[in-house]
């Protein structure tokens, strides 16, 4: 068989879903497009996320349009085929785990294995156990396990089928800060132990950079953005898109010169140096994205051997605390946001008032032409 007559690997779908209330999610087009990796489908809490992933699992009927996965069609609303879950060979795991509270751990892995022999439930079962790191708790039932291992537990019994996708639905939001950050990584490498294509909802930035690949980013019911989870992050396609992905500074601005492959645009009373990007309004109208952590603060000292191009004058505004980090506003001639550890602002021993220089790498600072402002990609 060539390459082109082998069925498509991941997921592609097309479809639209509508609830009485009048809300509509429109999933113009969604594809994993490799038959592992995870991708994350992000947005605002009421964006569609779950909607969408419910579709995917069967949960959901779409009211128009088609899914299939890997080539085998899972839905199609004008030949009337809607496969049930079970049919999908999918693991699911729902945003509050859904354990059985008067099943144990080993019984709640188990759960789904029906066609199984006992010797092969009991085999995987344990198989589940050493690969989510739960030896010794087979016998303890849900209430008496910490909310991470509840997660874990959840894990192996969506994956304990040995399903051809798996599907998660904010798998970290029930956890607190602190387990949130330490479990993060933690499933990002269980999820790439499975091989298996996965699909993550979240509306966590942190979350999403922490275990995706791919992103697919929603607003309103629509996907308005997609690629690489990094990419999507620091080239938001329009200012919706970098609101959702909260990018600190959005400021309008106006294209100078072009020269030499530098861009110099002008924003409020000050100009910065940005690598010229691909798609530049002839208006030469802007809007400059900056994130705060790409923001450098120097103070008291000469800058000019620091290599970001961008050397801006500021005062500092204001402080907002947010435990281990600091965010800082700055006054550079437009409001500019930086962010710093707890120690490197001691260090700095910053106040309000203080004067010093923000430096910014040109290849950090990103344009979203104007004609772009409201749409995505």
């Amino acid at each position: 068989m060539s390459s082109a007559d082998q069925p498509a690997a991941g997921i592609q779908a097309r479809f639209v879903k509508r609830f009485g209330s009048g809300i509509e999610i429109c999933v113009d087009e969604l594809r994993t497009g490799t038959r592992t990796g995870i991708t994350v489908l992000f947005g605002a809490s009421g964006s569609g996320k779950t909607t969408v992933l419910r579709c995917l699992a069967g949960l959901l009927a779409p009211d128009e349009g088609r899914i299939q996965f890997a080539g085998e069609v899972w839905d199609d609303t004008a030949r009337g085929v809607h496969r049930p879950p079970q049919q999908r060979r999918i693991g699911f795991v729902p945003q509050n785990y859904a354990l059985f509270p008067h099943l144990s751990v080993a019984r709640n892995i188990a759960y789904g294995q029906h066609s199984a022999t006992n010797a092969d439930r009991h085999a995987r079962v344990a198989e589940m156990l050493r690969w989510v790191g739960l030896e010794g708790l087979e016998r303890r039932l849900p209430r008496e396990l910490s909310s991470g291992q509840q997660q874990r537990v959840a894990l192996a019994r969506a994956v304990v089928t040995r399903p051809r996708l798996l599907l998660l639905d904010e798998p970290l939001s029930a956890l607190d800060a602190p387990t949130r950050l330490r479990l993060g990584s933690e499933l990002r490498g269980l999820l790439r132990q499975l091989d298996i294509p996965s699909l993550l909802v979240t509306h966590d930035r942190q979350e999403a950079l922490a275990l995706g690949d791919h992103l697919l980013v929603m607003d309103n019911g629509r996907i308005i953005q997609r690629g690489l989870a990094h990419e999507v992050f620091s080239h938001p396609a329009s200012l919706a898109v970098a609101g959702i992905v909260a990018i600190e500074t959005v400021q309008p601005g106006r294209i100078v010169q072009t020269v030499a492959g530098l861009v110099t645009v002008a924003v409020g009373a000050a100009q910065l140096t940005v690598i010229e990007q691909d798609v530049l309004p002839a208006n030469g109208e802007v809007y400059v994205c900056i994130r705060a952590e790409d923001v450098i603060i120097l103070k008291g000292e000469d800058t000019r051997a620091a290599s970001p191009r961008n050397h801006l004058p500021a005062v500092v505004r204001a402080f907002h605390d947010e435990g281990p980090i600091v965010r800082i506003d700055l006054d550079c001639g437009f409001p500019l946001m930086a962010l710093l550890t707890r120690q490197a602002c001691e260090e700095l021993a910053l106040k309000t008032g203080d004067r010093v220089t923000a430096l910014i790498k040109a290849p950090q600072i990103h344009l979203i032409p104007h004609m772009m402002a409201g749409g995505g990609s």
